[in-house]
């Protein structure tokens, strides 16, 4: 989503200071307690390594995406399969709304680098870019989290009970689908506009979030709670429909006789080993910001947060770093996980591991058809 170079921050120390007036009086001004935490941060200069690192992240994300988008759109529009078109609609769908959520926020976090970051004195306040980029990150996070879940439910409907799925899924309702997603993630994302949450500058000063680590609120908390609780439920959707689908293909395979041919099966060993690389990806790349967030969230609200308010700066900017890479390696799970780079893998482990006459062997090589001999399923 965008990329974050390392910053370096340290409460600043306000030492006792000894001063004598023309009185001969002692005058002793000691540090005010009870400042509020962002002015007593320094925060060091963006660097022009730090702005090389963000357009380098943009730069192969770009390249990935479109990538992978043109291998999508060249397979969508060759594909006759209802079920495998579907499945590859919500894939581009995902592929598109992952390149454009890694630009937009990307550039606004390359202009804070150059701008010279927010200020101290502006970190945990906020104005219209960074309710922009907050929104952003909000809206381009959930989106991919939905979309994963959805496309997991669609594939454990199709595998567990095809013709139910044959007579419910068709692309009128996936495009539904897709707008309510977007839709649904974009009216989280506007929230703050109604005074339930607020969005503020984050530390270090270069990417803007939910407010999570200074005066937070009950609606701020439970906007953290919103967020995350959502993020976390289609993560764990998406896991059970996964291992749903790929309990069933294994059994069904196992139960398989031998000599006997499923050509239609491989579409979805395909599918269901890309679904399960994006739920890995995602798991990676987002629980981490989805639950420190609102560690930080809870921590602030109760007072808890205390001296480990660094600490909990320093893992807000390790979750969003990882988030980055969500939109980076997602497309290369369209790009390595196809048939045509299965089966090559399966052939090379067969032959290193001897599994030519196990139980193993009834994973043939057919199962993954060479997509250069069948343009039709070609991914």
């Amino acid at each position: 989503m965008l990329a974050l170079s390392h910053y370096n921050s340290s409460a600043s120390l306000l030492l006792p200071h000894v001063a004598n007036d023309s009185g001969g009086k002692v005058e002793v001004r000691a540090a005010v307690e009870g400042l509020s935490h962002q002015e007593n941060l320094t925060f060091e200069e963006p660097t022009a390594g730090g702005a090389f690192i963000v357009i380098l992240s943009m730069t192969l994300g770009i390249i990935s995406n479109i990538v992978a988008l043109f291998i999508l759109v060249n397979a969508y529009s060759l594909q006759r399969r209802r079920s495998k078109a579907t499945f590859l609609l919500f894939a581009t769908s995902l592929v598109i709304t992952d390149s454009i959520g890694h630009v937009i926020p990307g550039a606004l976090v390359l202009r804070l680098y150059l701008s010279g970051a927010a200020r101290p004195q502006y970190v945990n306040s906020s104005d219209g870019m960074c309710q922009f980029l907050g929104g952003s990150m909000v809206f381009f996070g959930l989106c991919p989290l939905f979309m994963g879940c959805a496309m997991a439910a669609e594939r454990c409907l199709g595998v567990t009970k095809p013709l139910l799925h044959s007579s419910l899924v068709t692309k009128t309702r996936a495009k539904i689908c897709l707008s309510v997603i977007w839709l649904a993630a974009l009216s989280v994302a506007l929230l703050p506009c109604f005074q339930l949450g607020s969005y503020t500058y984050q530390e270090p000063g270069t990417w803007c979030f939910i407010k999570v680590l200074s005066d937070t609120k009950e609606v701020d908390v439970a906007f953290v709670v919103l967020f995350s609780g959502l993020g976390l439920t289609s993560l764990a959707v998406a896991l059970v429909c996964n291992t749903i689908s790929g309990l069933t293909l294994v059994l069904a395979r196992l139960r398989r006789q031998p000599g006997s041919h499923h050509s239609a099966k491989s579409h979805d060993i395909e599918m269901v080993v890309q679904l399960v690389g994006i739920m890995v990806t995602s798991c990676i790349c987002w629980s981490p910001l989805l639950i420190f967030g609102l560690m930080s969230a809870i921590h602030s609200y109760t007072g808890t947060i205390g001296q480990s308010l660094s600490y909990y700066e320093t893992l807000m900017v390790m979750g969003v770093r990882l988030a980055t890479w969500n939109q980076i390696l997602d497309p290369w799970v369209y790009i390595l996980l196809r048939r045509t780079v299965l089966r090559k893998i399966y052939l090379i482990a067969k032959c290193q591991a001897g599994l030519r006459g196990t139980i193993l062997g009834r994973w043939e090589p057919s199962s993954f058809p060479s997509s250069e001999k069948n343009d039709v399923d070609q991914v």
